[in-house]
């Protein structure tokens, strides 16, 4: 089988997910991973011990026109390489998780009749698997009201996979402490911007620093990214701050939260959700269809989290995030309602599905 899609960790983690539990029914399965050149995938999906082939793909760079006069021929060249991989391996079905990759190899396969199943992760679809879905076999997505973008009777809701290593976080508080050289009785905030980073949070973690370094009961990991790294990677916080480019140990980093301040991308919010840690999301205004403000509403209509805009982080977020860690009541509520709408089981709800559009597999 084929697993396409990247561009982040977004995407490549739940693939991944994906991967592993479907080898963990069928340790002989091949599974060939196609991403996009360039791309992170390139690098974490070998990490995890799968193959990978790239796609000389691109997507549409809405705010320059420059940039997409080169793009039907990209799209064209990676239709035919998507062709010639499909040929090639013949799989008994193709996943799409989303990213660059997805479309080619999808497309190419409705096209050859190879049976495709969809992971939408967030709460309103791409205009790809819009437009994917509706030839796809089986659409897997993480939020109710699905139907507004795809049939109804293709619909599975089976929530985002997420890393298997966020079971028993309790039990890891003080191995996290150590790995981070924090002290496990301390109340602990964990402020991530994803794999690259984000501008708004970085900005109000630095704006922001005199009122953290006043409240020196609580400390903080902060995530600053790859794109961070320069700019914030050899300057001291503070003995409460612990600053690093990239988590490689996420399950510690929400083993020690009590409270998570982060972007609303899908993958953030399952594994949020699954590690039970209250949050407060800030949604990032430069993503597609601003599918994280969606997110995040999908989470707060259900008293699950609360969320600032991108416009307000700066002022609001560190206040915020000092008067829930000290509110016991709120983090207890907030927790109780993640219960309800956390779905830990989702990568073997996926495979459940994905088994069944493979006749000898059901």
């Amino acid at each position: 089988m084929i697993i396409s899609g990247g561009g982040t960790g977004g995407h490549i983690f739940p693939a991944i997910a994906i991967a592993q539990e479907i080898k963990s029914r069928v340790q002989e399965a091949d599974i060939l991973f196609v991403g996009a050149n360039g791309k992170m995938e390139m690098e974490k999906v070998p990490q995890a011990g799968f193959k990978i082939i790239g796609l000389d793909v691109a997507g549409l760079q809405r705010k320059s026109f420059l940039k997409n006069m080169g793009l039907p021929f990209k799209v064209i060249k990676s239709l035919i390489q998507a062709y010639s991989i499909l040929k090639s391996v013949q799989p008994e079905i193709v996943v799409g998780v989303g990213g660059y990759a997805s479309g080619p190899i999808l497309y190419m396969a409705h096209w050859l009749k190879i049976p495709t199943l969809i992971q939408e992760q967030n709460s309103y679809a791409g205009i790809t698997n819009k437009i994917l879905g509706k030839r796809a076999s089986k659409i897997c997505v993480a939020y109710q009201g699905m139907e507004k973008f795809f049939e109804k009777d293709k619909i599975v809701l089976t929530g985002n996979p997420v890393r298997k290593d966020l079971s028993d976080l309790p039990l890891k508080r003080m191995e996290a402490a150590q790995y981070f050289q924090l002290d496990g009785d301390k109340k602990t905030v964990l402020v991530m911007g994803g794999s690259l980073g984000a501008k708004t949070l970085n900005e109000t973690m630095i704006s922001n620093l005199s009122l953290i370094q006043s409240n020196p009961d609580i400390q903080w990991i902060w995530q600053y990214g790859k794109q961070g790294q320069l700019k914030y990677g050899d300057t001291p916080y503070g003995k409460n701050i612990k600053g690093m480019a990239f988590i490689e140990r996420t399950d510690l980093a929400y083993a020690i939260a009590d409270v998570v301040l982060c972007r609303a991308g899908a993958l953030t919010i399952s594994e949020v959700l699954v590690a039970n840690k209250p949050c407060i999301l800030v949604p990032s205004p430069n993503v597609a269809e601003d599918h994280q403000t969606h997110n995040a509403r999908a989470l707060t209509d259900q008293g699950a989290a609360i969320m600032i805009q991108d416009d307000d982080c700066n002022v609001k977020a560190i206040r915020m995030v000092l008067e829930l860690i000290d509110d016991a009541t709120a983090m207890e509520l907030m927790s109780k309602a993640q219960t309800s709408v956390a779905r830990p089981q989702a990568a073997a709800l996926i495979v459940d599905e994905l088994f069944k559009l493979i006749p000898k597999a059901a």
